[in-house]
């Protein structure tokens, strides 16, 4: 693979490109089927219930208990400076990667809303980008205002800080919750890499000194310590009310956004420092297949959904990088980010990747809103 405009990855799987692209993911969720016996429901099994019950309980899907009188409902905003750990503190309380991660700062440029249901409340959380002063380009500058922006019409805001210090950002997210009349309750992450715990007291003492947070919970989001306490945090401060979202659904974003997100991912985590935030990915095409017999050669196709994504840089030097020496670093890409689509969206997915340049997009607000910021 050259350093070509719009090189692309093909759909086709040539030795060049992803032979994995014919590997069949099989792990799909079935779907039950039950038959008319199954749906009959005995007389005498509903006399102790009223009618709404009745019919509430009758038209459930399988195995789906009705929710409780006391079912709590709410919008959690996860805040905190860049690389503090807010997403995979979100992934981990819903037990899925939903928001994409890596070591450096800002990684996350958009809200993402992950959905939490359990048998006592639905908690609809609101990942942000990291607030800071440096708003050396546009871009910056509308990732800090989509952060403050999740403040609006929130039940429950978590912020969270290092267990090592507090830094000069820390403050500045301080000062933007002190503008509100939110409950807020700080979540101290990393508390697992303190190698003297009798540290931690000074330091909730001098947060607690800082602010009126409704509780403080120190945890380790990597390592899922103490998440279970965080969530019995949660559910004491949300209002009783009926779910929002579907008990099953883990976020309102689409398939195309979480796309993009995952290609996002991988790249940066390839590149190392070399391309820090002058890449974006656009998803162009997104095509689902059905399952079909080829009209050339008699056989049968798998379902397939189909995704061209371009990558857009801001420099020449950056689109090398990005494709690598022989291509094979966007070949790798394209491979890490097939299977996450796969595990995510529970189907197969033929992924073809182009790199471009656009030139000034982060600092253009023409650019920022085509681009979907």
């Amino acid at each position: 693979m050259s350093n070509h405009t719009d090189l692309p990855s093909n759909h086709e799987d040539s030795t060049e490109n992803m032979t994995e692209n014919t590997t069949v993911n099989t792990n799909v969720s079935a779907v039950k089927i039950i038959d008319d016996t199954q749906k009959s429901v005995q007389e005498d099994s509903l006399v102790d219930l009223n009618n709404d019950d009745a019919i509430e309980d009758f038209f459930a899907p399988s195995g789906r208990k009705r929710l409780s009188d006391d079912f709590k409902t709410g919008y959690v905003a996860i805040v905190g400076r860049p690389n503090v750990g807010k997403s995979t503190l979100m992934n981990h309380l819903l037990g899925q990667k939903l928001s994409i991660t890596s070591r450096k700062p800002q990684t996350t440029r958009h809200r993402i809303h992950g959905i939490l249901s359990n048998d006592e409340m639905q908690a609809v959380f609101v990942d942000t980008p990291g607030i800071h002063r440096n708003e050396v380009r546009a871009i910056n500058e509308r990732m800090n205002k989509a952060a403050v922006s999740a403040l609006v019409d929130v039940d429950l805001v978590l912020f969270v800080v290092d267990s090592d210090q507090w830094r000069d950002d820390d403050l500045l997210v301080l000062q933007k919750l002190g503008n509100t009349n939110l409950t807020v309750v700080l979540v101290i992450n990393k508390a697992d890499t303190l190698k003297d715990k009798g540290t931690l007291l000074p330091l909730i003492e001098t947060f607690s000194d800082s602010f009126d947070f409704a509780d403080i919970v120190p945890v380790s989001a990597l390592k899922n310590q103490n998440l279970d306490r965080l969530q019995e945090v949660i559910a004491s401060h949300l209002p009783i009310a009926a779910p929002i979202y579907n008990t099953e659904q883990i976020t309102d974003r689409s398939e195309r956004f979480l796309a993009s997100e995952i290609i996002r991912e991988k790249i940066m985590r390839s590149a190392g420092d070399e391309v820090p935030y002058d890449l974006t990915v656009q998803i162009d095409g997104f095509k689902d297949e059905p399952a079909h017999t080829d009209p050339k050669t008699g056989r049968p196709r798998k379902a397939c959904t189909f995704i061209d994504a371009t990558i857009y840089v801001e420099r020449t030097g950056q689109k090398a990088i990005v494709i690598g020496d022989k291509g094979q670093r966007i070949k790798q890409v394209g491979m890490d980010a097939r299977k996450d689509m796969e595990l995510l969206f529970g189907k197969k997915i033929m992924l073809t990747l182009w790199v471009k340049i656009k030139r000034g997009w982060s600092d253009d607000e023409r650019a920022l809103t085509s681009l979907g910021y």
